[in-house]
């Protein structure tokens, strides 16, 4: 261990003099209140140290110490219905020691230590092992089993396991290695949060990571393994869209990251998710969601930390072969820290005074996303979907966190302060988002959901288009001046902005679509456009067909629960033939 003292302090930036033999994203304990840093640069003996926690009252000359590692997370049982801070620390633990406010220089494990999990090893002795191999499953929720897997790097023979009770430190199988060395295996293990966990191959996404939300789903999919961004200004939904997205996307391990924002709202997840049923398994929504809490009133260069954190916990899950989403909100906050350490590094500012390695940072965190071929003897499959939340200010994207969050990401849900201001949620506008997945998911939708998913996604984005073109006539001329086919195309729009891309949060049922339902939603909205056209070029007045009382229950079809929805559609469709029938009868008389 390296040990030198303080030399400058400015605000979360400490220099230290003395630390030659420390080396780079080294772990660090400042001071005699034992603060938690990290060295994020070196300069012969002098180290920058960035320092997670609450600075004030230090003094030249005091103490700094290298732990020699660098910042790690803890990966085993436990993780799955935690809540931490942005460097791994269990705030419930913490509580319940210090009370509401954390300490500085608080050192409580990430994982309990006196907790005992029940192993059922997968492998016998004498079988060869290698990195990233199962050796055995713990049950940690009724819905996740956690995979205890052999290290990266570590290979051998099996030369003892047991099934039983273990604490966390406890040993559950020891390896003999190649140069006749043992391996001590026990159910946790560590792994620095800068770099990246190994797999075996990258593989592009061919499946969508279904959310149950309409807009998403229908028109701008992202693929399980997929990035997306979702920037908007202040009210436009954001973390309202995150938190949708965290309750319903058909994931088996959700990893959320608030990071810096507001605290109230990871005080909603933490009242929310145990209370709501996951629809894909039945249980809590909290027995399958590690979250991470770094509000806007903690340390603001723990920040920079919890981004990491978050997603290297997230590649744990994958390397398991699971399909884990991580949600970030938001991405803007981080890089708001970024900016901050650099300018007190005194680097040379870039654009808006970001540093000019921001676009690479946001790409090595993203890129940690995809679908994987996991270390392991049986090749499993595992994805990583990362959904970042961008807050720029005054909602003008042309500033740099967003403009390099869309250089790399392939999806965008461009949030609209004016839908929000209507009330039209999720305000996601369909003239400006755009998914780059559509086409290579357009089969996957065909084949296992309708084979019009495709086509009908095609002609629902040309009606929402020409209706843009045509809101520009009736704003200069008015309504009147429209032909009745244009009128049509109109009424058609207006159907699919209120009744097919509108959703409740907050309602009961139509909180979550399934794609069955939405493909039913997608096909009732065409069948009103496609029969009332045939109508019109019977003579039928345009008036009488967007008076229909029928397009009133098309219209609360979204609120129909998912086991009446087929019986609803038959019998929206032979409510519509007749009142058809009885339009055209009058208007022949």
């Amino acid at each position: 261990m390296s040990k030198g003292s303080i030399q400058k302090v400015s605000g979360p930036l400490v220099i230290a003099e003395g630390m030659r033999d420390a080396n780079l994203y080294d772990v660090v304990r400042v001071s005699s209140h034992r603060l938690i840093g990290e060295i994020i640069e070196m300069h012969e003996d002098r180290a920058s140290i960035q320092v997670y926690e609450e600075t004030s009252g230090l003094r030249t000359g005091e103490p700094v110490e290298s732990m020699g590692i660098p910042l790690s997370v803890e990966l085993g049982p436990g993780l799955v219905g935690s809540i931490y801070d942005g460097i791994q620390r269990p705030l419930v633990e913490i509580m319940k020691i210090a009370g509401n406010n954390i300490p500085r220089g608080v050192d409580v494990p990430s994982l309990d230590r006196t907790a005992r999990w029940h192993f059922v090893p997968l492998v016998t002795a004498g079988e060869e092992v290698g990195e990233g191999d199962i050796i055995g499953t713990v049950q940690e929720t009724e819905i996740v089993s956690h995979k205890i897997m052999v290290p990266p790097g570590v290979s051998g023979k099996v030369a003892a396991i047991a099934e039983g009770d273990f604490t966390l430190e406890q040993t559950v199988c020891t390896l003999t290695l190649k140069s006749g060395a043992e391996k001590l295996l026990t159910l946790m293990q560590k792994w620095p949060v800068r770099i990246g966990r190994p797999y075996v191959k990258k593989h592009a996404p061919n499946m969508p990571l279904v959310t149950g939300q309409r807009v998403v789903d229908s028109l701008f999919p992202i693929a399980d393994g997929g990035v997306a961004a979702i920037p908007g200004p202040f009210g436009s939904g954001k973390t309202v869209t995150q938190h949708q997205l965290a309750k319903w996307a058909k994931a088996d391990i959700i990893v959320y990251i608030g990071c810096g924002e507001r605290g109230n709202e990871m005080t909603d997840v933490l009242n929310e998710f145990p209370e709501l049923i996951d629809p894909y398994t039945g249980q809590s929504l909290m027995k399958r969601t590690v979250l991470i809490a770094n509000t806007s009133d903690m340390p603001v260069a723990a920040r920079e930390a919890s981004i990491y954190t978050g997603i290297t916990i997230a590649e744990y899950f994958r390397d398991m072969g699971y399909s884990v989403a991580l949600m970030a909100d938001s991405t803007s906050r981080w890089a708001e820290a970024l900016r901050e350490m650099s300018g007190r590094l005194e680097e040379m500012p870039g654009e808006e005074g970001y540093p000019a390695y921001l676009g690479s940072r946001l790409a090595q965190f993203y890129e940690r996303a995809g679908r994987v071929t996991s270390l392991g003897k049986d090749k499993r499959m595992g994805t990583l979907s990362a959904i970042g939340a961008v807050s720029p200010p005054g909602g003008d994207i042309s500033e740099p966190v967003s403009q390099a969050t869309l250089r790399i990401v392939k999806v965008f849900w461009g949030l609209d302060a004016n839908l929000a201001y209507k009330r039209h949620f999720p305000a996601i506008n369909w003239l400006t988002s755009y998914s780059l997945y559509v086409d290579s998911l357009g089969g996957w939708f065909d084949k296992n959901v309708s084979p019009e998913w495709t086509r009908n996604r095609g002609r629902i984005m040309h009606l929402l288009q020409e209706e843009s073109e045509l809101d520009e006539i009736v704003r200069l001329v008015g309504m009147d001046a429209l032909s009745a086919s244009d009128r049509l195309k109109m009424e058609a729009a207006r159907s699919i902005r209120e009744d097919f891309l509108h959703q409740l949060a907050f309602h009961e049922i139509d909180t979550h679509s399934s794609l069955h339902k939405q493909d039913l939603m997608m096909k009732l909205v065409l069948l009103y456009y496609d029969k009332s056209g045939e109508a019109l070029e019977k003579e039928a007045s345009i008036d009488a067909l967007a008076g229909l009382p029928v397009r009133e229950r098309i219209g609360r079809f979204k609120y129909i629960p998912e086991d009446a929805i087929d019986a609803e559609y038959e019998q929206i469709e032979a409510q519509f033939k007749h009142e058809l029938a009885n339009t055209l009868e009058k208007e022949a008389m």
